[in-house]
């Protein structure tokens, strides 16, 4: 049986001892069985292989883990919860209940609502719904520019003030180079990450998929690799100009990953993120014209795929996020070309992430990295750690738990997602933010 519960954030002084755990702390590369680990109000107090051997504190709430994996709380640095302005799509709180129930306890939300997240009048109404119906973390992006029209900075030191994480335009990638050069330069000033959707729209208008034989075959306006490529081999170049953090949402080519992987061997602040889909998925999917598998950017060839693998693999990619995007059935019960862009991910992020430990490619250590420590570091969040004083974010997985994705069960408001009807191994079975569970499974 699922259950949620609504944070209270008032659990001061309460204690819960988690035992029985196989502790895993990515960064420091802690992996002890038989663990435990303690919080007191929304803190963690401590944890380690010994910690209750002569038994837990009087008055302490005790829960046992069962021998499966307690971590640090996932992030996801990369959603749309679509309010305000879609909350027919999604809302504060149905998108934050999907992420608990993925196991995500801090998202990073794109400023692309309606209205744009472009002052701080719309951040501080995000920032408000987030403490009244919010079940994880919420850190929110601002846009770079005034209603994302790509022609003129938004406030950004009075946003990253008021709280913004960082700043991007999302799908509506920075096409003018001076605007971009303004923008790392702020970037690098105010030390937040500047993150792009990497296309250039001269080469990918009209695109609704890959540019392939996939796209040939269906008689679809493909995205080629280079749109991709071509942004991010020119914001690279202005970030070493700027000395800026630059960071590449989603990528998916291997033209991409090639640049990503030369900018770190130079010492630049370059970070990537990729999605699931990316590495589970190519552009085979869309065949018999499956708009449930239309993203952007598209699902790629297989050549890309194992790119992205590799990237993984070798920490030229250092995230991995969903680019969650509810949306309704009627947009996307619509030819190809008039579909929307977009699928739902934040409850099968970790389990098929989890297929890289599964397949011998990548090691449990390595794959929670790219979903905890990592995409905190992204954004400068004080999270993805397990350390004493640090926050009682926490998530506990069974890594070999079988279960079957099912579009209608999905807690998002849209069910928008290509892997319905596929058996995956590993979930989420508790999720503690700040101290509380707002999230069990079973």
């Amino acid at each position: 049986m699922t259950q949620f519960f609504k944070p209270t954030r008032t659990n001061h002084g309460q204690r819960v001892a988690y035992t029985n755990a196989r502790l895993i702390d990515p960064e420091s590369g802690l992996d002890v069985k038989g663990g435990g680990l303690l919080t007191e109000g929304n803190k963690i107090a401590d944890f380690g292989e010994k910690l209750f051997n002569n038994g837990t504190p009087d008055g302490a709430e005790v829960v046992d883990c069962g021998g499966h994996i307690l971590c640090p709380g996932l992030l996801d640095i990369q959603v749309h919860f679509r309010e305000p302005g879609q909350e027919y799509k999604e809302t504060i709180e149905s998108g934050s209940k999907s992420a608990a129930a993925g196991g995500v306890t801090t998202v990073a939300t794109m400023p692309n609502t309606k209205p744009v997240v472009d002052d701080i009048t719309v951040l501080a109404f995000l920032q408000k719904r987030a403490i009244e119906t919010g079940y994880v973390n919420i850190r929110p992006y601002a846009a770079i520019t005034k209603g994302q029209k790509g022609d003129e900075l938004t406030e950004m030191a009075m946003l990253v003030e008021a709280g913004a994480c960082g700043f991007t335009d999302d799908g509506l990638p920075v096409m003018n180079a001076q605007i971009m050069r303004q923008a790392l330069t702020m970037g690098a000033a105010l030390g937040v990450p500047i993150a792009q959707h990497a296309e250039d729209h001269n080469l990918s208008c009209g695109g609704c998929m890959n540019e392939g034989w996939v796209a040939t075959k269906l008689g679809l306006k493909g995205i080629p690799n280079v749109s991709e490529a071509v942004i991010v081999a020119r914001d690279i170049l202005l970030a070493e100009l700027t000395g800026a953090q630059y960071h590449v949402l989603h990528i998916s080519t291997k033209e991409a990953i090639d640049l990503v992987r030369l900018a770190k061997k130079k010492g630049l602040r370059v970070t990537a993120e990729a999605a699931p889909h990316h590495f589970v998925l190519n552009d085979e999917a869309v065949i018999d014209y499956r708009t449930f598998s239309k993203m952007n950017p598209p699902l790629r060839a297989e050549i890309d795929r194992q790119a992205v693998i590799e990237g993984l693999m070798d920490g030229t990619i250092d995230a991995i996020a969903t680019d969650h995007a509810p949306h309704d059935t009627e947009s996307k019960r619509v030819t190809m070309d008039l579909a929307a862009f977009g699928i739902v991910g934040l409850e099968t992020m970790l389990s098929l992430s989890l297929d890289l430990v599964h397949s011998g490619k990548m090691s449990m250590r390595d794959v929670l990295a790219a979903m905890t420590y990592k995409p905190a570091d992204i954004i400068h969040a004080d999270a993805g750690r397990l350390k004493k004083g640090a926050p009682a974010d926490l998530t506990l997985i069974d890594p070999n738990h079988s279960w079957t994705i099912k579009n209608e069960e999905l807690h998002s408001k849209s069910k928008n997602s290509p892997f319905d009807g596929r058996t995956l191994k590993g979930r989420a079975l508790r999720t503690v933010v700040g101290g509380e569970t707002v999230y069990a499974h079973g």
